[in-house]
């Protein structure tokens, strides 16, 4: 009888940890494959990412530097060519190419001649909140990988959630970890939270060419396309 009520309780624990995700939006409903998820992905075996400029939609010009500064590692470390954000910025720059916004629903044939790019990462802002008496940051991000071959869809996900950008100091000393803690994340809590932000929404892109899981990873879960509500540590 205390084995039956201990494995109906271990049953109950593990019921309600997938409730928990599935609110929050990391379980896909559908229960859908990368293959399934994004079946773009998979014909079109993009190589080389250009990342645009963020669309920031928000009055934190912070936001826009930070998310574009960090966007290059998870696309490297998911096994793509990335051209370098800082030399695309002054690419971009030299043709009038700045903004995003202008780009987003036009022709990208320009970056495959020009850049040699197989897609383009658009991302859009629409929030960007620091919460001042934690250290945490309120986000909500789109991200869109665009073909410049075809011009459709490749990966789509968004995120609204909160990011943890504390830092933590283990001097012994609640007054010292304090002071650290505040001066660091007063100094770097944009960077940490732009980048975990990145780095927590792609972790779902399909591996690229240079990944030794390149398409190897068809059956494995995707993530729900719009993830709410869930903190990111």
């Amino acid at each position: 009888m205390a084995r039956i009520i201990k494995a109906f309780g271990v049953a109950l624990g593990v019921a309600l940890v997938m409730v928990a995700m599935s609110s929050c939006g990391l379980l896909n409903r559908g229960s859908l494959t990368r293959g399934t998820a994004y079946p773009k992905m998979y014909e079109e075996h993009p190589t080389a990412i250009l990342i645009m400029p963020p669309i920031n939609k928000t009055n934190k010009v912070e936001a826009k530097e930070s998310v574009y500064a960090t966007l290059y590692m998870p696309l490297a470390n998911k096994g793509y060519y990335v051209f370098s954000p800082f030399l695309s910025q002054e690419l971009l720059q030299s043709e009038s190419g700045y903004d995003a916004e202008q780009f987003i629903d036009g022709s990208l044939t320009p970056f495959l001649k020009v850049y040699g790019a197989d897609a383009v990462l658009f991302t859009t802002i629409t929030r960007w909140n620091k919460l001042s008496a934690l250290s945490q940051i309120e986000v909500a991000i789109e991200y869109t990988l665009k073909s410049t071959r075809t011009h459709e869809v490749l990966f789509h996900r968004s995120a609204n959630v909160t990011i943890d950008a504390s830092v933590i100091s283990n001097s012994g000393s609640l007054l010292l970890d304090f002071i650290v803690n505040t001066v660091a994340t007063a100094l770097t809590d944009n960077v940490v939270g732009a980048k975990k932000a990145n780095a927590f929404i792609l972790q779902d892109l399909p591996e690229g060419k240079y990944s030794p899981l390149y398409l190897n990873d068809k059956e494995e879960a995707a993530g729900n396309p719009n993830v709410e509500a869930f903190t990111v540590r």
